[in-house]
């Protein structure tokens, strides 16, 4: 397949005949890793796997593939090995979409890259025809530029190239990575002879017990520590889970007879003893003394519904986007969870909104959450979901959430026994966190009611304040509404018909709302003295206002009689006082035959 795409026969050069096999046995090895659930990262089987790929990439230029290809040497080794390795079969779409990705990248790369070298080899024209190890270093790290292909380039082009310098940048970076990196955890467990085996874990089902104190570390192992001091003490048995595993640790108090000491963090040792963190809040501690150890019960118990909102939530990411979904991280802690995992794009709304569904409706089921311990192999066999750069021992611990088991995967953290207990799960965000990795942050139970509340306390607050403004608007609109309906009746003070000796005043107004006709009808009558018919259409209907002065009432006419005729006359009906009456109609066209009428019934 090489030589069919290159153009080029096997056999006839060595170095031809060296970069199709680099690029065929990489082809092959990449589309394997990430059937194997590896993704292209800067670090561990991640790198390893990006190094291959670019390669493969890189080996292919030299065969003259200027475009991408990898993804048909994964075809034709899934094509010919499918039968036999099925996992690459099964994420056969996965693996094409990665790969094609990951390739486009590196083609980005190798531009980016080209035009700086030529840039770095364009200034040193005139003086040594030389590469500096730190330019090399600076396209490698930076850029992600390989440092053969800057060799290559170079030595086309008659230069030279500083590997001794590239090198020494090497080290220089290696030196400040091994500076740079500090443990948390003081790695003294060990000098006050305390092994994991000495400290028993009862969290599972215990959140407080009995226990002695077997050691007290400061900056150093002490024998006591009095009240104001800081310290880690080891029990010689535990309710506290430590941090691990992305789950974060316990706090809670320690009672004994002379004290009381508060656990502020739980971690653990580098021998993975358990150290409970914190401050003696009264009294004090030796070496020795009996105590009782408390786990705050409702922060533990948000944790674990977090927790095992989590292997729910991969329950579902699979189920809806693929099987190629893994876990890449988490962070499981009271008040939210996150979850990294595998997938090449951004998540549609639609996506997200179904994988809330599932997970919700899986904790309205109330499915029973098991642990059990079994053989390693035994897991796997069954179907349990492991970490893919994790390390277990022979036996492991299996968390089953259902019957048949929707979820089964190898976890040693802490949960509810039974979805129902999660409450709600609510999606915060979905986001990028790198190349094929995407990032979930959510809540459950209280503070994905906390979440809700404040979200809707926040829209109540928008929305009183929109209604505030749309009551100004609605103000502001009235106001000048009137102004223009004041102006219009100042229009029609001079176009008073007397009718058997009644002044009156016939008009088609503007299209106002009934107040404002009241208030035109109004200041007409005490300008005229007489009556006042008004006719508008509002809100596409025929409305009429009629008004009379007291003088006129005396001598028998009647507002109401008069409207209930106009407006009759365009298919409606109308009444009031004497003095003051509305009305309205179905037939807009009407209008003037009703306004006509008036005339007669003076």
């Amino acid at each position: 397949l090489v030589s069919q795409l290159s153009g080029k026969k096997y056999g006839e050069d060595d170095d031809t005949d060296n970069a199709m096999r680099v690029v065929a046995e990489h082809g092959r090895g990449i589309t394997f890793l990430i059937a194997d659930g590896v993704m292209p990262d800067n670090e561990g089987r991640g790198y390893v796997l990006r190094r291959l790929l670019r390669r493969a990439a890189l080996f292919g230029r030299r065969l003259g593939l200027d475009k991408p290809f990898l993804t048909q040497i994964a075809k034709a080794t899934i094509n010919k090995m499918g039968h036999i390795y099925p996992e690459i079969k099964d994420r056969r779409s996965f693996i094409l979409k990665l790969i094609e990705s990951e390739e486009a990248r590196f083609g980005e790369t190798l531009d980016t890259g080209l035009e700086l070298l030529d840039g770095i080899m364009t200034e040193a024209t005139g003086k040594a025809k030389k590469v500096s190890g730190s330019d090399v270093f600076k396209l490698y790290d930076t850029y992600g530029f390989p440092v053969e292909l800057t060799c290559e380039i170079a030595q086309k082009k008659g230069f030279s190239v500083d590997m001794e310098g590239f090198k020494k940048e090497m080290e220089k970076q290696r030196e400040r990575a091994k500076n740079s990196h500090r443990f948390r955890i003081k790695d003294v467990a060990g000098k006050v002879g305390v092994s994991v085996e000495d400290v028993e874990f009862v969290g599972y089902g215990d959140l407080r017990c009995k226990a002695t104190i077997a050691a007290i570390i400061g900056d150093n192992p002490v024998d006591n520590i009095m009240e104001g001091q800081k310290a880690d003490v080891v029990l010689d048995r535990t309710p506290f889970y430590a941090e691990m595993g992305g789950q974060v640790g316990d706090t809670g108090r320690m009672t004994g007879a002379a004290g009381r000491f508060v656990v502020t963090d739980t971690v653990q040792s580098a021998q993975g003893v358990t150290l409970h963190r914190g401050y003696v809040a009264g009294g004090g501690f030796s070496v020795g003394d009996k105590v009782e150890a408390i786990v705050d019960r409702e922060r533990r118990l948000d944790t674990a519904r977090n927790h095992t909102a989590t292997h729910l939530l991969q329950y579902a990411l699979r189920k809806v986007l693929g099987r190629h979904v893994h876990q890449r991280g988490s962070l499981v802690a009271p008040e939210r969870l996150r979850f990294d995992f595998s997938h090449l794009t951004a998540m549609t709304q639609q996506e997200l909104d179904e994988v809330q569904r599932i997970v919700n409706e899986e904790i309205r089921n109330n499915l029973a959450v098991s642990p059990c311990n079994i053989p390693y192999k035994q897991a796997i066999k069954e179907g349990a979901i492991a970490l893919f750069d994790e390390k277990y021992s022979d036996m492991v611990r299996v968390l089953k959430i259902g019957e048949p088991a929707v979820s089964a995967e190898l976890c040693g953290g802490t949960h509810v026994s039974a979805t129902g207990q999660i409450g709600f799960f609510y999606i915060l965000s979905e986001s990028g966190i790198g190349g094929g990795l995407r990032r979930i942050e959510a809540v459950t139970g209280r503070g994905a009611e906390q979440t809700i509340k404040q979200r809707i306390d926040y829209l109540k607050g928008e929305i009183t304040a929109t209604e505030v403004l749309l009551e100004e608007e609605r103000k502001h609109i009235r106001e000048l509404g009137r102004e223009r309906a004041i102006k219009e009746a100042d229009s029609y003070k001079d176009k008073v018909e007397i009718i058997r000796g009644v002044p009156v005043n016939i008009a088609v107004t503007g299209s106002y709302e009934p107040e404002l006709m009241r208030e035109i009808a109004d200041a007409l009558k005490n300008y005229n003295k007489g009556i006042v018919v008004l006719g508008t259409v509002y809100q596409d209907k025929p409305f009429f206002v009629v008004e009379v002065s007291p003088e006129l009432v005396k001598k028998g006419y009647h507002a109401g009689k008069i409207v209930k005729e106009v407006a009759a006359v365009t298919g409606g009906s109308g009444g009031g006082k004497a003095t003051l009456a509305q009305g309205g109609g179905k037939d807009k066209s009407k209008m003037d035959e009703a306004l006509n009428l008036v005339r007669s019934l003076v």
